[in-house]
């Protein structure tokens, strides 16, 4: 009876040996499926790490408009925008009045010289003499001369109201009178400077 019993708890203790081995096996596995995950989440985050990281900020631009440049503290015009446009328009009238004069003398000194014959008596400053056609040739291109510097004034009045010293005397530096500049839109210098000498011929 002893050695029945004996047998049978040998053959439990086999049953059980491989139920253990079962057991640990299956636990076994269960660490590795364990261990195996932990593996692949480190993976991936190191995947993660590795990518390329955003690109940082960069500074702020510089503002492309540069600053602008401090302008050249021009003359204040003496005048409003409303005299000095008259004045503009009075300077331009008489330009075409003076350049029309200007090339009428000049065509009448060359229709004379074209008139004269070649048997005219010559003009002679020792004499005196001449014909009458050599002296208003002569007349007419004086006159023509005169227009043609008036016209060289009005153009220097049209520059100073465009550059803004318009009424300004060229030479004192002094303002000139309103009732001047209305009767005489190209004047040029106070009436005191330009009697103050010959040499002046500005108006």
């Amino acid at each position: 009876m002893a050695t029945a019993k004996k047998a049978s708890a040998r053959k439990a203790a086999a049953k059980k040996a491989p139920a253990r081995k079962q057991a640990a096996n299956s636990s076994k596995t269960k660490t590795a499926a364990r261990k195996a995950g932990a593996a692949k989440k480190a993976t991936a985050k190191k995947a993660v790490s590795k990518k390329t990281p955003a690109k940082k900020a960069g500074p702020a631009k510089k503002a492309t408009a540069k600053k602008a440049a401090p302008r050249r503290n021009a003359p204040k015009p003496r005048f409003g925008e409303v005299f000095l446009e008259k004045q503009r328009q009075a300077l331009l009238a008489e330009r075409r009045r003076y350049t029309e004069h200007a090339e009428r003398y000049e065509a009448e000194a060359e229709q004379l010289v074209s008139e004269r014959e070649p048997g005219d008596v010559q003009f002679d400053e020792e004499s005196g003499e001449g014909d009458s056609i050599a002296v208003e040739r002569d007349r007419a291109l004086q006159i023509s001369a005169r227009e043609r510097e008036e016209i060289a004034e009005i153009d220097a009045a049209l520059a100073r109201i465009k550059d803004g010293t318009y009424g300004i005397c060229v030479v004192s530096g002094k303002p000139i009178p309103k009732e001047r500049l209305e009767a005489i839109p190209h004047a040029s210098m106070r009436v005191e400077v330009k009697s103050s000498g010959p040499a002046w011929r500005r108006p």
